[in-house]
């Protein structure tokens, strides 16, 4: 038979366990959030610098484009 002093032990250290292996899942599914997060908005910034350079280009282009005179319609 299992004296009380150790049947608390066992339970602490049960406890213990069971937190210390929820707290790190926890952890586990927090870190991949962010970098899941942090994917995301390098993902988004990306676009928008490419949008961006896109525009700039389209610009570019229609300033070097020849125009076409009002007599030529």
């Amino acid at each position: 038979m299992v004296g009380r002093f150790e049947s608390q032990k066992d339970t602490v250290q049960e406890l213990t366990e069971s937190a210390a292996t929820h707290i790190g899942n926890i952890a586990t599914i927090v870190t991949g959030a962010v970098r899941d997060v942090a994917r995301e908005t390098g993902d988004w910034l990306t676009d928008l610098i490419e949008m961006r350079e896109a525009a700039q280009r389209a610009q570019a282009d229609e300033l070097r484009a020849p125009r076409e005179s009002p007599d030529q319609g």
